[in-house]
């Protein structure tokens, strides 16, 4: 089963994201609102898929994710973001493995994860 650890600053888009999880089988093995708390608690979850909301994230691309990845250094990482050729960009200057825009369809965002989960497999 895919773990996910979930981070996102808005509680209505973490409830939106967890509903669509559970549709799709995946557990959600931890959520956080901040990108201090989701440094501090993704290492000691379970988790293989962290999806983070690119507004969380420090401004300095370069260390942010390669610093998480240092201590879990298997999980599939996807930024959430909110435009779409910038945001882009950035979101793979992280270093994310995939990125999902929040103007997605719910069936658009199922289907990037169940692609990204089955890299999982």
């Amino acid at each position: 089963m895919v773990r996910v650890f979930v981070a996102d600053s808005l509680s209505e888009e973490r409830s939106a994201l967890r509903l669509l999880l559970l549709d799709l089988n995946m557990e959600i093995v931890g959520e956080t609102y901040d990108w201090l708390t989701t440094f501090i608690l993704a290492p000691v979850s379970t988790l293989n898929m962290l999806l983070v909301d690119s507004n969380l994230l420090p401004q300095q691309p370069d260390t942010v994710l390669a610093d998480l990845r240092l201590a879990c250094p298997n999980p599939i990482v996807i930024i959430i973001i909110s435009h779409l050729e910038t945001c882009k960009q950035a979101a793979l200057l992280y270093g994310a493995d995939a990125f999902i825009s929040k103007s997605d369809t719910p069936d658009r965002v199922a289907e990037r994860l169940q692609v990204a989960a089955q890299n999982l497999l």
